[in-house]
């Protein structure tokens, strides 16, 4: 998930070279069925998960059972050998493929994102995880202010790095699930719900997703097609965003730092213990 590259240190004029360490940025080409499907920017590391999340948000799969295999492939390179850069992921033979999958070859970049209203129509046709907490998750805002640091202090590679973006479930009573790392949050999100699909626990209806940076729909809509009930970001999220998650019924926190947070949408799920806000 490093590498090693020379680079020049100045500090308060001193001049010296060193080593520095710097979190891995490789492509990822995702084949659905052995045809080309998507090309991620992503750090190395748990890329069966990935291209299995990937596929759940674009409505592919959905459970275990519809995955037969995922495979690197050889031969991406001139010469043939394998640069474990290509995946290719087979589906179950029942597994009816979507047609928004079909006819597109799509690049992604750390801060790319479906856009407009075909994919809202897309997000509200394809969902075969509805968010369907019942009763109802409920947080706290005292635990929803916890856990940006309990995300923090388990970011291993950021540490060393400071230059990748993390993505955490926790369950209701605020404990750490499983956490993920990578130069994009998307791709984040994907390696959780990845994993959680190939071990069987999807939909993720009593879990709370805490991303680092923003909310964009893209993230929304993992959220969304993994049965995710609770969205938290530490900062800002889009207007497209909240379009979705009030939608669908996702409850979406934004700039949750410290004490202080945004509820932009599913403020049911939440527990006040402040007074009612005026106006």
């Amino acid at each position: 998930m490093t590498e090693r590259r020379k680079v020049l240190r100045i500090r308060d004029g001193a001049v010296s070279a060193r080593p520095d360490t710097l979190v891995a940025e490789e492509p990822l080409e995702i084949r659905l069925n052995g045809k080309p499907l998507a090309i991620t920017m992503r750090t190395p590391g748990d890329d069966f998960a990935l291209a299995a999340g990937f596929l759940v948000s674009e409505g592919v799969l959905a459970e275990a059972s519809d995955l037969a295999n995922i495979v690197y492939c050889a031969g991406a390179t001139v010469d043939g050998s394998n640069t474990y850069n290509v995946v290719d992921v087979r589906t179950a033979p029942d597994v009816v493929l979507p047609d928004i999958t079909l006819e597109r070859n799509v690049y992604t970049t750390s801060s790319c994102g479906l856009c407009g209203k075909a994919s809202l129509d897309a997000v509200r046709t394809t969902a075969r995880w509805p968010i369907a907490d019942t009763p109802p998750v409920r947080v706290d805002t005292d635990l929803l202010a916890s856990l940006p640091d309990r995300l923090r202090a388990a970011q291993r590679v950021f540490d060393r790095t400071g230059g990748l973006h993390a993505a955490a479930l926790f369950d209701e009573d605020g404990e750490l699930l499983d956490i993920r790392e990578d130069v994009g949050r998307h791709n984040a999100v994907d390696k959780l719900v990845g994993r959680a699909l190939r071990s069987g626990g999807l939909p993720l209806s009593r879990a709370i997703l805490l991303v680092s940076g923003r909310a964009s729909f893209e993230l929304a809509q993992k959220a969304v097609m993994a049965g995710i009930p609770v969205l938290a970001a530490v900062s800002a999220p889009s207007s497209l965003a909240v379009d979705l998650a009030a939608e669908t019924g996702l409850t979406l926190v934004g700039f949750l730092r410290g004490s202080s947070m945004n509820v932009y949408a599913g403020e049911h799920r939440v527990a006040l213990r402040t007074a009612t806000p005026q106006g």
